[in-house]
């Protein structure tokens, strides 16, 4: 096994030994099937607050409104849960003070921080089939499935916002990196959620990558695909500048 895999296993490991991921896998599974049941329910009830807050979302009906109301909450929720997740898989050698020990590794510490990068992105891979499976179980139960079968495609775009979505927020693994700090990369993930919803209300949200995929992702008509294209951009930056940071890494600072 040459050295990236090894770090990947190793990565892998901790991740599945820790109580750090399942938690978070299991809070923003839940607390998004909660809040889209929730909100449906109440919007279908005619509260007038909920319909507000929908917005144009509030004319739809069937899979349309159920995606695109997991789609805000996933938005939001899904950046915050990756953005924790990966602040974590960067900043615990540091909060743990096991980071001088990687220092007397065979494997190139670069190489161990693509590792956990590529543990990162898998697990973001799995949170995309299991929220997808989970709006489709509150649809299938909601009688969607035989009330608005022509439209069941809709639930797609949801693994592509996941996917999106934890790209966006590697950022968060460079910030705990050079700060050698879990909670520095947590407190980069809320400033960039406030960007956002600058971004959003100043109306350029379309062609900024970090709500171009929210947006798209509530109404595809809406975003031209081309906004898309500066998403992947966001993970290959801070990736590479993340790997930098680990090989230079000095453990007197």
């Amino acid at each position: 096994m040459n050295t990236i895999g090894i770090a990947v296993v190793v990565e892998a490991r901790k991740a599945l030994g820790s109580r750090v991921v399942p938690w978070t896998s299991g809070i923003l599974v839940l607390g998004l099937a909660a809040l889209t049941a929730g909100l449906l329910t109440a919007a279908a009830a005619g509260d007038e607050r909920v319909l507000a807050r929908l917005g144009p979302l509030a004319e739809e009906h069937g899979w349309t409104l159920l995606v695109g109301t997991a789609a805000q909450i996933l938005a939001a929720g899904g950046f915050g849960a990756c953005g924790i997740l990966i602040a974590w898989l960067y900043g615990r050698e540091f909060a743990d003070g096991t980071i001088g020990a990687l220092f007397a590794l065979p494997v190139p510490r670069s190489t161990i921080a693509l590792g956990k990068l590529i543990v990162y992105l898998a697990w973001a891979v799995i949170m995309a089939g299991i929220l997808t499976v989970m709006l489709g179980v509150i649809g299938v139960s909601g009688g969607l499935l035989s009330s608005d079968p022509g439209h069941v495609t809709e639930l797609l775009r949801i693994p592509v916002l996941t996917l999106l979505t934890a790209l966006l927020a590697v950022p968060a693994a460079w910030i705990a990196s050079i700060a050698r700090s879990i909670l520095a990369g947590i407190a980069a993930t809320i400033v960039l959620l406030i960007v956002a919803q600058v971004s959003a209300v100043l109306g350029v949200g379309i062609w900024v990558p970090l709500i171009a995929p929210a947006i798209w992702a509530i109404d595809p008509h809406a975003v031209p695909w081309t906004a898309l294209l500066g998403v992947p951009t966001v993970p290959l930056v801070f990736g590479s500048a993340t790997a930098y940071a680990w090989a230079r890494m000095q453990l007197d600072r």
